[in-house]
């Protein structure tokens, strides 16, 4: 069966291809350390600190609000419009970080945490477009090209950051993150599909929402395989996003990696998580989704132990290297894993409990990297309990039936 839909599945490709540009240089690499040693100052642990809060406070705004909104943009027909709300959140966030001034730390929090909610919420609709433009056979690896588009926007918007940076004009390089969002995230409210015509008032629909978002956890829950996957997943995406929240200020602080080594390093761990995002592409079809997780979760613990164990910045660098090539495989692997789960016509409101889910430990997990680094007075043992979180997942997903290969995938 050959692909169709093409033309929308560029577009929504294009769309990570576009917010990845605010996952690298906002959430992973440049803004965190910008944030905590610059604005707030981070010799007593301050910086680390407010930036956890952040995390915390807005992954905990999408968790409460992420199945709600999914109820309401099913029964409202309004997915693409609170797609782009979302996204216009976010990029005008971003844009406003260029007015943020020394010691102006509430207001650069505020700021952060709406640009993190405007990133993580858009998402929910995002994820939501897979299953109405993929056919079934051909959702692992859409996906898998999703992610592998969004790291080459990582690594294109680096490029970019790179120069700015070095000549220290980080509010241009804020400026850069909101145009690079904006125009390459254009294709996907174009082409990707419309918002129902037949959708419902928004106040009906946040109530039928509500309502039918309880029911849908009842009927999850009730699901003794889907429950077990979502359980394994929370406790392995703690450990995904703990160490993309901390691992840039991890660097910096306990190995002395300067802003400009910042961004090389990512754009090295950005290039190998495109080739093993693209490689894994078919795999994740013909293998199954459960099997390349547990790949995935295997090298994840391996690297957890390496950064613990790391002195140097020679030997951090081959280690963030092995991590690159498993990010993208392990978080496209898991979203086809869960689309076998959802029923036909429930995509947002199932994309909403996988999205609460997944972002339920990014409010938990940088916590616990805080108090575990300040308690013991250093970086390291907090980095070696994430590999926990790996090894947890990987027990628990050998007990998910499912995640087996499409039998009608194409050759």
């Amino acid at each position: 069966m050959p692909l169709k839909n093409k033309k929308q599945i560029i577009s929504w490709c294009l769309f990570d291809f576009a917010n990845s540009s605010y996952s690298a240089v906002i959430s992973a690499v440049v803004f965190p350390v910008f944030y905590a040693n610059q604005i707030v100052g981070n010799e007593s642990g301050l910086g680390d600190l407010w930036w956890g809060r952040v995390i915390s406070l807005s992954m905990a705004v999408v968790v409460l609000t992420s199945p709600f909104l999914g109820g309401i943009a099913d029964f409202g027909g309004i997915r693409k419009r609170l797609l782009f709300v979302y996204t216009l959140l976010c990029i005008s966030a971003v844009a406003s970080f260029s007015l943020i001034l020394k010691g102006m730390i509430i207001e650069g929090f505020t700021l952060a945490a709406l640009a993190n909610i405007g990133m993580e919420g858009g998402l929910v609709f995002y994820n939501s477009f897979l299953p109405e433009i993929a056919d079934k056979e051909y959702q692992g690896r859409v996906s898998a090209w999703g992610y592998g588009v969004g790291y080459a926007g990582s690594i294109l918007s680096l490029l970019f950051a790179l120069p700015l940076i070095s000549r220290g004009y980080f509010n241009l390089t804020w400026l850069m993150v909101a145009v690079f969002f904006s125009i390459f995230s254009i294709p996907a409210f174009l082409f990707l599909p419309r918002d129902r015509k037949e959708g419902i008032g928004i106040i009906h629909s946040a109530s039928k929402g509500m309502k039918y978002t309880w029911n849908t956890f009842k009927k999850i829950w009730s699901e003794k395989e889907l429950r077990k996957f979502l359980i394994s997943y929370l406790i392995y995406e703690d450990g995904v996003n703990t160490v993309i929240v901390f691992s840039s200020i991890f660097a910096a602080t306990t190995l002395g990696f300067k802003s400009q080594e910042l961004v090389i390093l990512y754009l090295l761990v950005q290039i190998t998580a495109l080739i093993g995002a693209f490689i894994m592409a078919r795999p994740i079809d013909f293998w199954g989704p459960k099997k390349v997780v547990s790949m995935s979760l295997l090298m994840w613990t391996i690297v957890s132990v390496l950064a613990y164990l790391a002195q140097t910045k020679s030997q951090f660098w081959p280690i963030a290297i092995i991590a690159g090539l498993g990010l993208g495989t392990i978080q496209a692997a898991s979203r086809a894993f869960f689309t076998q789960f959802i029923p036909p016509e429930h995509e947002s409101e199932y994309f909403g409990v996988y999205s609460m889910v997944g972002k339920s430990s990014a409010v938990f997990g940088p916590l616990i990297f805080g108090y575990i680094s300040s308690t013991f007075g250093s970086q390291r043992y907090a980095i070696l309990s994430v590999a926990l979180f790996f090894l947890i997942g990987l027990v628990g997903i050998q007990f998910v039936k499912g995640g087996g290969p499409n039998v009608n995938v194409p050759k």
